[in-house]
């Protein structure tokens, strides 16, 4: 008797006569919700100026109502035993019971097998019915993917935005290969027989998620699973050799160190979960993994690429290996032409390569990969998300800490390095006199043990110098020394918060770490926390909760204080949290009306988590990997998400989070374009790894430029907003109506893309009262992250459907293109692939009688079947005028 059974029978008997009606109506409304996929997407998004207009009176809106939600977001985890906790009163079960979790466990689609082999194949491979009734239909394409790949032993990737299934998948592949049905209970003898058979499956995976893997097993099918992890390893591995594993489950690290052993099992699969951790060919998982003797090795991940273009190489040539050839026929052909194309002033012979290589890589990597987003799968099923930029400005104390440590004698020697050293040498001079900073504040602690420097001096100090920089930004209180270091680097740390605060040291507090409550809660010192103060009042004001992400433990435990302060009901989740806690703090959180807030590390909160219930995001810092960021939104952007989820990174302008959000911009629009084959405008001259080419993004100087006088990304922006409107495609930047006088948005105070879409109609006196809001909170500049990237012609939906229609084309397409070329100074006599997509795309989207952003948000947002629909009316109109 499974688990589930077992709990069942416990279970007192219930009237089942009072939940009959109500059950089933609720039961049928919610099959034929998941069925249909016509249903739109919910109404349009709220745009980012009434959420700041809101900060000043949020009570005046329509707030949500708190006491009904706890009990939809408590149901949102699709949890099965939730009914054990439920009253016995008819009435509340009559309210709760169409709510109990079915998206997940209940059944969604017919009761038969879904079979993956061919017509006549013989043993017919088929997943079992008790789980393919569970799954949604872009599962069960995910299954037949995987499939696939072990019928034509090679592997592949699964590339699923998390809260897809990918698991889910995975598990229903499994159980479709070993012949595994989820209903009944193989008996001993027969697993033996059928692993001895077939080999066991390795999965290897976060420590994090161990648990999270075991649990859906149990689930979902029957297979004999063990984990090789801890000290009972050997104990497992003695099970292995017996044929009594069908499936085991390690870890990372695990595996990292005890791989020789287990690259010695002639494994039937390997998983890797989260295999974007293989994107460093020289590290020693990378090289530990290479060793399986299986060729069958599938790789789940919903950051295919994170930082690099030959990460998609590292790992695709793990899971397919010679499949994307050689290294350094990858880096020629594929990495050099993508990243000089995307250079903002790059030739037009350039583009039109990069544009060539594009879709040549995409077409390749599609052979091993499956990757879908929310958008085109669930899309339908949810609210949707809208990931706002909000630039806040540092106090004015910030701002003086700020350039004083830039004026340090250890950064400037990285300013300086190239300039010619001082004594006459023809060196640079961080080749001669200025390769070791003795007098410098970070430099003598991090050499004590050889005060000749070491080999990497000075570049050593850069990642330090950066970590203060970012501190800086964040909060002042985070340079101080922190008493859980050495005493050692707290006398250092004290020294230099003395030499950064200067004449301002008494404003702070010392040197020391502050032990006053009301001081570390302060948010006078703090731009960011200015800023969240004004918008967590106005979300909990109208019934909103909300996730706060930082990286630091210590901005964890200013922000702790912060809301204690305020009195907000609050969880925390951090790395010293121990794992077995982790879930029953999530399952609170979902379930608790009381708690508004949950504080939680990103680091620790990156995997596994659940958080349906908030639909407010703050991601307090950004981090170098822009995967980190959206894992993060996405704790809470997930399957079983009711409510429109708004997401707020806070930068602090004119500091280094500027130059990190604007590497973030760089590295996503790279990812799209070599993965999902998407045109991304233009807008930095730097290239990543080319000293040639380091532009305004890349290169130590720039890393420690001053950027507290001006607004660096908004700049960026703007100005290739104004190119783009030139060439006829570019981002409209429309000005705010105030009365009868046309007021910009730079004159308000918020320069905004986001913005730019909404216009404000009413009287003056309102709009003195947004530019009162604004100034109030502390916002520089802002717009929507969705608007910067993947703007215009090129989005995967777009190009799906603009690929299908190269051969008809009006004759006004032919007056369009001609005036196109005919601005074309220098180059050939025949339009560009990106050309031809951009008229199409214009096109398509006055067909739709919607403007090129909107018509690109609507594809993204827009099911399969209204895609299809556009698509053949556009050509019925096409055949009208041909036939004309």
């Amino acid at each position: 008797m499974s688990l589930h059974s077992f709990k069942e029978a416990l279970k007192p008997c219930r009237n089942s006569s009072s939940l009959t009606s109500s059950t089933i109506q609720s039961q049928s409304s919610l099959t034929q919700t998941l069925e249909d996929p016509t249903i739109p997407r919910k109404p349009p998004k709220s745009s980012l100026s009434q959420q700041l207009l809101r900060l000043q009176d949020p009570l005046s809106l329509p707030p949500i109502q708190p006491q009904s939600q706890p009990k939809q977001t408590h149901n949102q985890n699709g949890k099965e035993d939730e009914s054990d906790e439920k009253d016995d009163d008819p009435e509340s079960l009559d309210y709760e019971k169409p709510k109990v979790g079915l998206f997940e466990f209940d059944r969604i689609g017919p009761y038969e097998p879904l079979v993956l082999s061919s017509e006549g194949e013989f043993p017919v491979i088929q997943v079992p019915a008790s789980i393919n009734c569970r799954l949604l239909e872009h599962q069960r394409e995910g299954v037949k993917f995987l499939y696939n790949l072990y019928k034509n032993n090679h592997g592949g990737i699964l590339g699923d935005d998390m809260g897809l299934g990918k698991t889910i998948q995975t598990i229903a592949f499994l159980a479709a290969v070993f012949g595994n049905d989820g209903d009944c209970m193989d008996s001993t003898l027969l697993k033996k027989n059928q692993t001895a058979e077939r080999g066991p499956v390795l999965i290897v995976c976060p420590s994090s998620v161990i648990h999270n893997w075991e649990s859906e097993f149990s689930k979902w099918a029957n297979f004999g699973v063990a984990v090789y992890h801890g000290a009972n390893r050997d104990l497992v591995y003695d099970k292995l050799e017996a044929h009594e594993v069908e499936i085991l489950i390690t870890s990372f690290d695990t595996y990292r160190i005890c791989g020789s052993q287990l690259s010695e099992v002639n494994w039937e699969i390997v998983i890797v979960d989260e295999a974007h951790r293989l994107k460093n060919e020289k590290s020693k998982l990378y090289i530990a993994c290479l060793e399986f003797k299986t060729l069958k090795r599938i790789g789940l991940t919903g950051t295919v690429m994170q930082n690099k273009i030959m990460e998609l190489f590292n790992l695709f040539d793990w899971v397919a290996p010679g499949s994307l050839g050689t290294r350094e026929h990858f880096r020629e052909f594929y990495d050099e032409p993508l990243k000089h194309g995307q250079r903002s002033t790059a030739p037009e012979r350039f583009v039109r390569v990069a544009d060539e290589r594009k879709q040549h890589l995409v077409a390749l990597l599609h052979k091993y990969m499956l990757r879908r987003t929310k958008e085109e799968t669930i899309g339908h099923l949810m609210m949707g998300k809208e990931d706002n930029v909000i630039f806040c400005a540092m106090s004015e104390l910030q701002k003086r800490v700020y350039r004083r440590m830039l004026q340090l004698p250890d950064i400037q020697c990285l300013i300086n390095k190239d300039l010619p050293c001082s004594c006459g040498s023809p060196l640079a001079q961080a080749e001669c006199c200025k390769r070791t900073v003795p007098d410098g504040k970070i430099w003598p602690y991090l050499h004590k043990e050889n005060p000749d420097g070491c080999d990497s001096c000075p570049f050593c100090i850069v990642l330090p110098c950066l970590i203060k920089l970012q501190q800086i930004s964040n909060h002042l209180e985070l340079i101080k020394p922190n008493p859980k270091d050495d005493p050692d680097k707290q006398k250092k740390d004290a020294e230099f918060a003395s030499a950064v605060f200067g004449t301002d040291i008494n404003l702070v507090g010392g040197n020391t770490q502050n032990e006053s409550f009301m001081g570390l809660s302060d948010v006078k010192h703090c731009g960011k926390m200015r800023a969240l103060e004004k918008f967590l009042f106005s979300w909990i004001s109208c019934g909103d909760k909300v996730l706060l992400f930082s990286y630091s433990v210590r901005m964890l435990d200013i922000l702790e204080k912060f809301l204690i302060r305020k009195g907000y009901c609050f969880s925390r989740l951090d790395g010293s949290t121990p794992t077995n806690l982790r879930q029953s703090i999530v399952d609170d959180f979902n379930s608790s009306p009381s708690k508004q807030v949950f504080l939680i590390s990103t680091r620790a909160g990156g995997l596994g988590l659940n958080l349906v219930s908030a639909n407010r995001v703050v991601i307090f810092d950004p981090s170098w990997n822009p995967a980190q960021d959206l894992q993060a939104q996405d704790r809470s952007f997930r399957f079983g998400q009711k409510r429109h989820v708004v997401v707020f990174r806070f930068l602090s302008a004119g500091s280094l989070d500027e130059l990190v959000y604007s590497r973030q911009v760089y590295k996503q629009q790279l990812s799209n374009i070599a993965v999902s084959g998407k045109m991304e405008k233009r807008y930095f001259e730097g290239v990543q790894d080319c000293k040639e080419f380091q532009g305004e993004l890349f290169g130590i100087c720039n890393l420690f430029r001053d950027l507290s006088d001006k607004v660096f990304t908004s700049e960026i922006f703007e100005l290739h907003e104004k190119d783009g409107q030139k060439e006829g495609y570019g981002i409209r930047q429309q000005s705010t109506d105030v009365g009868s006088n046309s007021v910009s948005l730079k004159e308000v105070g918020v320069t905004s893309l986001s913005l730019s879409e909404t216009r404000i109609t009413s009287n003056s006196k309102k709009g003195l009262t947004s530019q009162h809001v604004l100034k109030d909170v502390g916002v520089v500049y802002a717009h929507r992250n969705e608007d910067i990237l993947n703007y215009g012609p090129g989005g995967q939906g777009a190009i799906e459907m603009i690929s299908q229609n190269n051969g008809m084309m009006d004759p006004y397409i032919r007056v369009a293109r001609r005036k196109r070329l005919d601005g074309m100074v220098g180059k050939e006599n025949f339009p560009s692939c990106k050309d031809q997509k951009r008229i199409q795309y214009s096109l398509l989207s006055m067909f739709m009688g919607l403007g090129e952003l909107e018509f690109s948000k609507w594809v993204m947002s827009a099911t399969p079947m209204e895609r299809e629909t556009v698509l053949r009316d556009f050509k019925k109109r096409k055949e009208k005028i041909h036939d004309g």
